[in-house]
């Protein structure tokens, strides 16, 4: 299987996705006496695509609006509440 690059995962269509393939948010731990950046790290290693994971049935998809938060606050600020 071909890994996806950040823009392919970020242009992903959420109505296209079966909500069983996605990742439950839920089930992601990360332990928070690792460094920010292996915490991100682990993040996507676990969730795959950080745009698209799914909190129960629902799937979820982030974005970012120009001049908005970016990637790593809005990881950062999942991660301050792991």
């Amino acid at each position: 299987m071909r890994t996806m690059t950040l823009e392919e995962m970020k242009n992903v269509d959420i109505r296209c996705v079966n909500p069983d393939d996605l990742v439950d948010i839920r089930d992601v731990r990360i332990s928070p006496e690792i460094s920010k950046g292996e915490r991100i790290l682990d993040f996507v290693r676990q969730v795959g695509n950080p745009y698209c994971y799914r909190v129960g049935g629902i799937a979820v998809k982030v974005r970012y609006t120009e001049g908005g938060a970016t990637l790593d606050d809005r990881l950062e600020s999942i991660m301050a509440r792991a």
